[in-house]
């Protein structure tokens, strides 16, 4: 039979994860191959990239397009779990579950109508853009609002990893992001951790010059999303600031700011920069912090040059 397209296997995928455990995503798509009788050729047939196996690929866009609606989550390093709405839907014995099933969930409609929806592909049943968009867009378009797809389903599960990590750790990240960055000169040793007991809202800094004259304190405040970051503490944050006779902070969250933070950060005299969940994934991707690239591609045009003398 011919591989199934990514649509095809976003039920059964989430029947896998019905029991409530953690999955490893490698044995779920082993165990998807035997459920839809793969032959070994099928299963070992390759991307035109040579870097991963076609069926492994759309196993890993169902899943995240499940993670994008709510119906799983991401747990540790390359696995998932069901989450509570997902069991909803399997309560609901769904005859499938595809793009336009997942519409009715609104983190799957945010997902999709990242950028302009115009831009955004619409991805057949064979995983290619639809014809009618291609119509629309030229091959340089399809190839950009493509990779804004992929970034955004990046975006989502390093959102969902940090959430599930330690305080330790997501403070360490915005150090190692901001050093990255380009802040301290990007010197190892110009970032520390002093989030502890008496700390005064303080949990990292980073020196701007070798002696420690110009610094850039930092607050980090793993929240979920539906718990914004209020004005109250960005005024505390500034008042540890002035305590720490700084001028400077970046106040770090996985959720976002309210109005009332933003208006306060931006009147106050101290320098505050705020950084909310879309901002941080974005800022890691962008500088390769908790994401690598796997795959350049060189898109090539006719060298005018070459042919001034024809």
């Amino acid at each position: 039979m011919p591989i199934p397209d990514y649509q095809k296997l976003m039920l059964p995928l989430l029947n896998i994860s019905a029991d409530g455990k953690e999955h490893r995503i490698s044995e779920a798509t082993e165990q998807l191959a035997a459920e839809f009788q793969l032959s070994e050729e099928e299963r070992q047939h390759l991307l035109p990239s040579g870097n991963q196996t076609t069926f492994a690929n759309r196993v890993g866009w169902a899943k995240s397009y499940l993670l994008q609606a709510g119906l799983l989550q991401s747990t540790k390093r390359a696995h998932f779990q069901i989450t509570d709405r997902g069991r909803d839907v399997l309560n609901s014995n769904p005859a499938q579950i595809d793009n336009e099933y997942l519409f009715q969930f609104p983190g799957f409609v945010a997902f999709r109508s990242r950028g302009k929806a115009a831009e955004m592909p619409v991805f057949s049943n064979d995983g290619d853009a639809s014809a009618a968009n291609q119509a629309q867009q030229t091959p340089d378009e399809l190839i950009r609002t493509t990779t804004k797809q992929i970034e955004a389903a990046l975006a989502k599960e390093l959102l969902d990893r940090i959430r599930a990590a330690s305080p330790a750790f997501f403070e360490n990240l915005i150090v190692k992001l901001l050093l990255a960055m380009g802040y301290g000169g990007s010197r190892a040793e110009a970032g520390q951790i002093i989030g502890k007991s008496g700390d005064h809202g303080i949990d990292g800094v980073i020196d701007q010059d070798s002696l420690g004259l110009d610094q850039v304190y930092i607050q980090a405040k793993k929240y979920a999303k539906e718990n914004p970051v209020s004005e109250p503490e960005i005024r505390a944050f500034s008042g540890s600031l002035g305590a720490a006779k700084a001028n400077k902070g970046v106040f770090v969250t996985t959720s976002s700011f309210t109005q009332p933070a933003q208006d306060f950060a931006e009147r106050h005299p101290f320098k505050i920069a705020l950084i909310d969940g879309e901002q941080l994934t974005a800022l890691m991707i962008r500088y390769n912090v908790g994401a690598r690239i796997e795959q350049t591609l060189h898109l090539k045009r006719i060298d005018e040059d070459f042919f001034l003398d024809e």
